[in-house]
């Protein structure tokens, strides 16, 4: 097959292509909006208003099929992204956002934000099992690198699958696909389109990152 790397990637006959998009923003909750042990919030104003752009920017991409998580955030957000295609979206257990531990409700934005020691030894060694009954790193890229999968097997030649998931799981599968540090790409947008692409001979690809034009 020949390649002409001066030209717009497209995708080859074989290849499944993915939008892996992070679902829009929310106000994150306290423990005690925790649901099964786990933070699972409402999109807010501003999140909606992210998934109105996401319809708009979605509407001119071929869809086969649009895949969420059971946390509301990403439903929410793969719904109007489904409907407007004629779908419903899949639930895939597996791309559900990494599990903190007793972090979980606790506020680890509210971290960040205020410099906290154990937060920035975190971020630092780029290890999610540092927090005390974190889900581990093992556990968690091999959850997601199976549900990845089930995801590609959506596609078709010629369609996209968009994926909304969130934000430790988007940077899991780029880690995967580019072999970067855990870390790398922690930083995408609520609202935003990176571009993941599984060739014929099952070789990932990283096509696009973090894509925000929509939401400007």
């Amino acid at each position: 097959m020949r390649i002409d790397f001066q030209k717009p990637f497209s995708a080859p006959p074989g290849a499944r292509e993915i939008l892996l998009v992070r679902h829009g923003a929310v106000d994150p909750p306290g423990p005690d909006g925790l649901i099964a042990g786990r933070s699972d919030p409402d999109l807010n104003v501003q999140g909606f208003e992210q998934t109105d752009a996401l319809v708009g920017r979605l509407d001119r991409e071929p869809v086969a099929a649009v895949v969420a998580t059971p946390l509301r955030r990403s439903l929410q957000t793969a719904e109007p992204i489904a409907a407007g295609h004629g779908l419903v979206p899949a639930i895939v257990p597996d791309l559900s956002e990494i599990y903190l531990g007793e972090w979980e409700g606790h506020g680890i934005h509210d971290r960040g934000s205020r410099g906290d020691p154990e937060f920035q030894r975190v971020m630092r060694e780029q290890r999610w099992d540092l927090i005390p009954g974190a889900e581990g790193g093992d556990e968690f890229a091999a959850r997601v690198d199976a549900g990845l999968e089930a995801a590609a097997e959506l596609a078709t030649d010629g369609r996209v699958v968009v994926v909304v998931v969130h934000g430790a799981v988007i940077a899991e599968i780029c880690r995967r696909v580019t072999g970067s540090t855990p870390f790398a790409f922690l930083g995408s947008a609520n609202g935003s389109i990176s571009r993941v692409v599984r060739m014929p001979d099952l070789r990932w690809m990283l096509v696009s990152f973090n894509e925000t034009e929509h939401l400007t």
